[in-house]
């Protein structure tokens, strides 16, 4: 349980939910330069190869691109591997990754929250 939130995250769920959070509608995965420095780094090429290749920018911000879903409808982030339904930079990946479902956006949407992640828990 996180403060400020009415719901808990039990994150074995994530073993057999098949990703359902890095799949779907077009969106954004924002990443600060720090965290993308970290992933070019992780992912052992030139930050400036790496950002040409994987992030766009969104007004101030920067964001991971996306890639057409081969397995469902949508859209997935561009470092799911879809078949395995891994993440390819998990130990590296941006803060809202790492903090999801505890989304400003989910205190007031718990329906939308439930669809899309088995995880989470209300209590």
């Amino acid at each position: 349980m996180e403060q400020g939130f009415n719901f808990s995250f039990d994150s074995k769920a994530c073993d057999s939910c098949g990703a359902r959070c890095c799949l779907g509608a077009e969106g954004y995965v924002f990443a600060s330069i720090a965290e993308l420095k970290a992933i070019s780094l992780f992912l052992n090429m030139p930050f400036e190869t790496f950002t040409l290749r994987y992030v766009r920018r969104v007004g101030n911000a920067y964001s991971l691109l996306e890639k057409r879903a081969l397995l469902s409808s949508g859209y997935a982030c561009v470092f799911l591997d879809e078949p395995t339904k891994r993440c390819a930079i998990y130990p590296v990946r941006p803060k809202q990754c790492q903090t999801f479902p505890f989304w400003e956006c989910f205190k007031t949407n718990r329906e939308k929250l439930l669809a899309l992640c088995p995880g989470v828990r209300m209590d």
